[in-house]
């Protein structure tokens, strides 16, 4: 009886901890029946599913700002 407790905590955590890795990458490739957030570029989605049924398209999840422009880099004003 003792075991169980643990065994729950356990399984929970690993459960919230592969929810989260789903929206890691900045696009995902949606397939029939499952989609991979994955991939960090289009090309990476398209040669992916390429011969495969399916579509990329962008992880609505994914952190904004990873796909803006760098911060640092400004324009010069000559």
């Amino acid at each position: 009886m003792r075991r169980f407790p643990s065994a729950a905590i356990a399984l929970a955590a690993l459960f919230v901890s592969t929810n989260l890795a789903h929206a890691e990458g900045t696009w995902c490739a949606h397939y029939v029946l499952h989609t991979n957030c994955g991939f960090y570029s289009f090309a990476q989605c398209a040669a992916t599913l390429s011969g495969n049924a399916g579509f990329c398209a962008r992880n609505q999840f994914a952190n904004s700002s990873s796909t803006a422009a760098d911060p640092r880099r400004r324009n010069r004003a000559d």
